[in-house]
């Protein structure tokens, strides 16, 4: 490449390696790598050993990487990856799919010190309850920021939950000064996933940043709205076959049992419906014409009826007094209004 001619010769060694790595692997991920200490990082490359390769180097020498890439393979599409590097950006390759590789890198990440001028990632919480913090002079820093501090048995105690920041706020020191002295961790310390590139697609955060619980929820009212569809249009699958088949059978049934038609299956429904059609007949006879059988039938209903009607609470009670109370009432003001009508 002619921009590389006069180039250091470790540069183009950097970025031949570079391009090899991104040509090798299916999912190409860009990574902020800027203000992640050593150690920290260190212990992400541990993390990622087996599933992805991470490789930081030198931003322009990461863009030139991708050019090649792109013409080597004739795809212009990853070519679009260089507009999100940023920061102190590294290369994550991977054959893991970028949502995977997102939720990795967010769970690992680690709480860091609050710091002054950085940005929160998400709402800062200061809680309610007692500190180990001794009285001084922060206690009216916290009060003038409105912090609701108070000194309990010699120590600081929050009085209620108190939101700090929100996210995407800077601290300032004196809120860093605050939070460090409560022991509040509001920052993360981890690698910062910029854009991902699969199959000619780029993928921002904003992207990869789903709600598991969410999304397995709209994918099961899908599945039942689905069944529910097949089961009623009477569509066949392997999933809603049985379904159909006792959805089609119930209907059967209650068709023969309405129309007095008799099978093993609707006997006992057919003569269920019969028996009851003859007690409410009974039921309007008097009590002279009926036997005995037929008496204790009636009794048996009766008690059933009563043991599964709804108990009346206090309060329907009370309601069903007042009730009876206006009742009475606007009988006997009826009534003096016809005295006082006839004299």
């Amino acid at each position: 490449m002619r921009e590389m001619a006069h180039v250091a010769e470790w540069k183009k060694k950097e970025v031949e390696e570079l391009t090899k790595i991104i040509k090798s692997y299916p999912v190409i991920a860009l990574v902020d790598v800027a203000g992640v200490p050593a150690y920290p990082l260190s212990k992400m490359r541990e993390k990622l050993r087996g599933k992805a390769l991470l490789r930081v180097s030198r931003n322009t020498l990461i863009e030139l990487a991708i050019k090649r890439a792109a013409e080597e393979l004739n795809n212009p599409e990853l070519e679009k990856l260089i507009d999100h590097i940023q920061g102190g950006a590294g290369i994550l390759a991977t054959e893991m799919n970028p949502f995977k590789l997102y939720k990795l890198l967010e769970e690992s990440k680690t709480p860091a010190p609050a710091k002054a001028g950085a940005v929160v990632p998400h709402d800062v919480v200061i809680p309610a309850g007692p500190t180990s913090l001794a009285p001084g002079p922060l206690v009216g820093e916290m009060q003038a920021l409105g912090i609701p501090a108070r000194i309990e048995k010699g120590k600081v105690s929050i009085q209620k939950d108190y939101t700090a920041l929100k996210a995407g706020e800077v601290i300032t020191d004196q809120m860093a000064r605050i939070l460090n002295a409560l022991g509040i961790e509001p920052l993360e310390v981890g690698l910062n996933l910029l854009a991902a590139y699969e199959d000619g697609i780029v993928y921002t955060p904003d992207v990869l940043a789903i709600d598991e619980n969410e999304y397995i929820n709209m994918i099961q009212q899908a599945y039942m709205h689905a069944f529910n569809l097949s089961v009623n249009t009477a569509y066949p699958t392997s999933e809603t076959i049985e379904a159909i088949i006792q959805k089609a059978f119930l209907g059967a049934k209650n068709v023969a049992v309405k129309a007095g038609y008799i099978t093993k299956e609707t006997v006992e429904d057919v003569f269920g419906r019969a028996l009851r059609a003859v007690l409410l007949i009974a039921q309007e006879l008097p009590e002279e014409l009926l036997d005995e059988k037929t008496k204790e039938l009636l009794n048996a209903q009766a008690q059933m009826a009563v043991a599964t009607a709804p108990q009346p609470t206090e309060e329907k009670v009370e309601e069903a007094e007042e009730e009876e109370e206006e009742e009475e009432a606007s009988e006997e003001d009826a009534l003096a209004g016809l005295g006082a009508l006839f004299g």
